[in-house]
């Protein structure tokens, strides 16, 4: 939702739009969590705090009730937890927990040693958009490891919705109806194909498990990570209570021979 700093917003006009359709949309708090990427998106903790508290005098001048957090979308590199540990990679609002988004197409060899590292030494990550990686089919496994393990799992609102499709989709409702989803989020970046609703997957998340699970995804556990709360403290994910009849049992059943990436 910041203006200029990644692949979001790409002006102020544009991050006010946002804002006023995460109000309207029921939306109280927002992290901003633009990406830390060495070579493509070169932000730094430090600048990006200084751009979320500029924004939150940008809505206070708008009259947009949004309170702001800042955040990060961190990915994999060597020196991973001496960058969180320095504040150079932010985690969210100052808390144990980051956003950790591993490469979209390519599965990373060490992904389970490097959430092990980190939650080793006192971090919490929160693998973002697991369902829309083009290797998930392949290496879902690792997935349901890793959460059982304790890695929290956020889903895309729209992956749930089907904005993304029915693959991501799929693999939304997969994990929902296994107990693997601690989180749902917009990963909101524009104001059209990606904007900041949140209120239709929220729904169709309490019609699969249940109000009580809809809430600890959209308020519970995002309350919790703000205020550093930890994890054992928190309310345990919730599995369908019965797999949906016709359940398909991989994403090869429901598109045949289609290409998965």
């Amino acid at each position: 939702m910041l203006p200029g700093i990644d692949d979001g917003a790409t002006d102020e006009a544009d991050a006010l739009a946002m804002a006023r359709i995460a109000v309207d949309d029921g939306i109280q708090i927002t992290a901003c969590t633009p990406h830390i990427y060495p070579g493509m998106y070169e932000n730094t903790g430090p600048a990006i705090r200084e751009a979320v508290q500029r924004f939150q005098e940008l809505l206070a001048r708008n009259d947009i009730p949004l309170q702001l957090t800042y955040g990060a979308d961190v990915h994999m590199t060597p020196d991973l937890v001496s960058g969180l540990k320095s504040g150079r990679i932010l985690t969210l609002g100052g808390s144990r927990y980051f956003l950790f988004e591993p490469p979209h197409f390519v599965a990373p060899p060490r992904l389970e040693e490097t959430v092990f590292d980190v939650m080793a030494s006192g971090y919490h990550p929160v693998l973002t958009h697991p369902e829309r990686l083009s290797w998930i089919e392949s290496h879902y496994p690792t997935m349901q490891r890793i959460a059982h393990a304790g890695c929290w799992m956020q889903l895309t609102a729209g992956s749930i919705t089907g904005r993304f499709g029915p693959r991501p989709k799929y693999w939304s409702e997969r994990m929902l109806d296994e107990g693997l989803v601690h989180i749902v989020a917009s990963d909101a970046h524009n104001v059209r194909k990606r904007s900041p609703q949140m209120a239709h997957a929220r729904d169709l998340v309490a019609e699969r498990l249940g109000e009580q699970a809809a809430i600890d995804m959209v308020l519970t556990r995002p309350k919790a990570v703000l205020e550093d709360a930890t994890p054992s403290t928190l309310p345990a994910t919730v599995a369908a209570a019965a797999p949906p009849p016709k359940r398909f049992q991989s994403i090869r059943q429901l598109f045949g021979a289609m290409p998965t990436r």
